[in-house]
C-alpha cells in the first residue's frame, strides 16, 4: 500500500502533517479521488455531507446541522482521524480548545467543533495535495488565533 501511496503525487506532503497517516490518505483518496478533478475543497466538504444547512419551514427556525447527504465511509474517516488530529497534534488541539471555549462568539459544542475541523482538515489535505507543500503549522492556525494564542 505504502508503495502505490508513494506513485500518487501529494501523499508525501499529505503524510507529512502529525497524526494523518497513510491509512487516513489512502481512505480520503480513496473515497474524494483524483484532488485535480476539484477546483475548490468545499466540493470535497459537500461530497463527505459537512456542509451545513438549516431546517425551516415558514415561520419556525429549525437547528442547522450537517446535511449528510455525502459519503458517510468519507465522513467516518475524517471524524475518526480528527479525533487523533485534537489528541496529536497541537495545532488542531488548540483550534478545538478555541472553538469550545470562546466567549465573544458563540462557543461550539465538542462535536460542532469537530465537525468543523473535519471541513478545515478537508481544506488542509486538499492544498497540500495541490499544491505539493509540506505541511506548516503556522498557516494551520491562521489569523483566528494569532491574537489569542
Amino acid at each position: 500500500m505504502n508503495s502505490i501511496l508513494a506513485q500518487i503525487p501529494g501523499t508525501e506532503e499529505m503524510m507529512s502533517m502529525k497524526g494523518i497517516g497513510w491509512i487516513t490518505v489512502a481512505g480520503f483518496l480513496a473515497e474524494v479521488g483524483r484532488l485535480n478533478n476539484y477546483r475548490h475543497p468545499q466540493q470535497i466538504i459537500k461530497l463527505a455531507g459537512i456542509n451545513l444547512k438549516e431546517n425551516t419551514s415558514g415561520k419556525h427556525k429549525g437547528k442547522t446541522q450537517i446535511t449528510k447527504r455525502g459519503r458517510p465511509r468519507l465522513r467516518a474517516l475524517l471524524f475518526r482521524a480528527v479525533l487523533v488530529l485534537v489528541a496529536k497534534n497541537p495545532e488542531f488541539k488548540q483550534l478545538h480548545e478555541y472553538y469550545t471555549t470562546r466567549t465573544t462568539e458563540n462557543p461550539l459544542k465538542k462535536k460542532q467543533s469537530i465537525v468543523a475541523l473535519c471541513a478545515k482538515l478537508i481544506r488542509i489535505l486538499f492544498a497540500l495535495g495541490n499544491q505539493r507543500k509540506p505541511y506548516d503549522p503556522v498557516k494551520v492556525i491562521g489569523s483566528q488565533l494569532q491574537h489569542v494564542a
